[in-house]
């Protein structure tokens, strides 16, 4: 018998408490100090571990102290500063034209709503729902490799799309947890319900999930 939405609904916040009581320190694990530092980090953690970026943004934030200073940065050069991210020629274009508008248009800070984030150069949904959920505090539900997998594999969604995905959860989850719902989520999906090798055995979510055991799943 097919679930209901209700069903749907009351199974994913079930989750949420077991994934709370697992990961109770749960938070974002990009270092930063302020939000221009987040919007920096988030975009050089695109198809990049934290753990890189974190090797990385050290000396690129004392390097590029302020917005002004990334907008101000020669390309070539901070092309090779970040280069060990991947993608690196994308991601300095974006992280210059962003700080450039930053410090023309907001005085050097990060705006705080969501069309004003979207509207800078290589800041998508993703980006902008980390900046406001740890900088600001304004719930978002940020849908990462992570969360994709891991809705679609426990069942909370048959879409693919990342903002369908979003807007799905958005109407399970109780907004005042939508922020940490992706934080436990991405916690998660590193620590045990991986890509290639989940730990169902071991997932402490395991009687929640209806994939249990399948191992053609879409990932």
């Amino acid at each position: 018998m097919a679930e209901s939405v209700e069903q749907k609904k009351e199974r994913a916040q079930k989750i949420l408490k077991v994934l709370y009581k697992t990961y109770p320190d749960v938070e974002c694990a990009l270092h930063h100090d302020d939000p221009v530092q987040l919007l920096v980090a988030t975009i050089l953690s695109a198809q990049c571990t934290d753990k890189r970026v974190n090797m990385v943004t050290p000396a690129l934030f004392k390097k590029y102290p302020t917005a002004k200073k990334f907008g101000q940065a020669d390309l070539e050069e901070l092309e090779q500063d970040i280069h060990s991210t991947g993608f690196y020629k994308n991601k300095a274009k974006a992280i210059k034209g962003c700080c450039q508008i930053l410090a023309a248009k907001f005085g050097g800070g990060v705006p705080k709503t969501m069309e004003e984030l979207v509207a800078l150069p290589g800041i998508g949904r993703k980006t902008a729902n980390v900046v406001l959920g740890v900088a600001y505090g304004t719930p978002g539900i940020v849908v990462d490799t992570h969360v994709k997998r891991l809705t679609y594999r426990m069942g909370l969604t048959k879409q693919t799309d990342p903002e369908k995905i979003e807007r799905e959860m958005m109407e399970k989850i109780p907004p005042k947890d939508w922020t940490d719902f992706g934080l436990l989520l991405i916690a998660h999906g590193r620590a045990i319900c991986e890509a290639r090798k989940p730990k169902c055995p071991i997932c402490p979510v395991n009687r929640l999930c209806p994939k249990v055991g399948l191992t053609n799943e879409k990932k």
